[in-house]
């Protein structure tokens, strides 16, 4: 039998900021919206709505203040932005986020291309956030290419702990996550960081993973991480994704993917599949995006069944 901490996860969806980062042709303000609200009654309460970041380097997001605004409209909704420095995390408080995901990359080399920061400069911009927070903010701290960097390769343990050790005791509270930036760790090594993780820093309550499913990795490396207690997994609707600074890297794992995987498995996702579905078709067609995922086409492709035929059965 599995225990009550076994039976409930929590997916939050990125979809609206890293499914849409890499799209050139501008989407709609009012098409993002949309899907926000929609995802928020397929039962996704915890929803990544954009970045704070310079809308020039990131010119799909820079209408994040207006859907930002639109998301505070949903009661139940936690409004998850990503952001690089204090400034921006400053704006995104002023605007009303519920949630702040900073982010700073393992490698240095990623950090320089994605956010023009050295890790010592990343380290001091974070010290800054945290000092400015209030306690009603809550603090998400994502370490990108903790797994393998495009430029670097496969990544050292030691060298994610070793910034992990600087960072994670700045905020006692904070919700831990490691990103598999490029989509090419697997299982093992999922596995095995977040143990030592989670055994080097006891403190850190809340550990979250963000896969991405380059090749094809991406569910086996949540199931992974929630073999060794992570409950907090980022997912994108039909599996839409992909850092512009990360070549190479395809979507983020599909949201219906986990979904199902862990309905099959009893586990609670609070989430309705046959909404989810409806909106992760209308998502994989999208100009200029790049769907990814399974689930999808197998209801569409022949294989269509309730969920409720498709869920795990009651214990006896």
């Amino acid at each position: 039998m599995l225990g009550d901490d076994f039976r409930r996860i929590e997916i939050v969806e990125v979809g609206p900021r890293d499914g849409f980062q890499g799209i050139s042709q501008f989407i709609p303000t009012e098409t993002k919206i949309r899907f926000v609200e929609r995802l928020f009654d397929a039962g996704i309460h915890r929803i990544e709505v954009g970045s704070f970041v310079s809308p020039r380097a990131v010119p799909q997001l820079a209408d994040t203040p207006q859907v930002l605004e639109a998301s505070r409209q949903l009661s139940g909704l936690a409004a998850q932005v990503l952001v690089p420095n204090e400034k921006y995390g400053r704006a995104a408080v002023e605007a009303g986020a519920d949630v702040l995901a900073f982010v700073v990359s393992a490698s240095e080399t990623h950090n320089m291309r994605n956010i023009r920061l050295d890790h010592r400069q990343s380290v001091e911009a974070y010290r800054r956030l945290v000092d400015m927070l209030t306690d009603n903010v809550r603090l998400r701290l994502n370490i990108a290419t903790a797994f393998d960097c495009p430029f670097e390769g496969r990544m050292d343990d030691s060298a994610v702990l070793s910034l992990l050790d600087v960072l994670a005791p700045m905020r006692p509270d904070v919700e831990l996550g490691l990103c598999d930036t490029t989509g090419r760790a697997t299982p093992e090594q999922v596995g095995t960081l977040f143990e030592k993780a989670r055994k080097r820093l006891p403190a850190v309550k809340n550990w979250a993973l963000h896969a991405h499913d380059t090749y094809g990795l991406g569910l086996a490396n949540v199931f992974a991480a929630w073999r060794t207690g992570v409950r907090i997994f980022d997912a994108s609707f039909a599996g839409l994704g992909g850092c512009p600074f990360a070549p190479g890297a395809t979507g983020n794992v599909a949201t219906e993917d986990v979904t199902w995987m862990f309905s099959r498995m009893g586990v609670d996702t609070s989430i309705d599949l046959d909404e989810l579905l409806a909106i992760a078709r209308e998502g994989a067609s999208i100009p200029g995006g790049t769907p990814g995922g399974r689930v999808r086409q197998a209801f569409t492709g022949g294989m269509k069944a309730r969920f409720s035929q498709v869920t795990a059965p009651a214990e006896t």
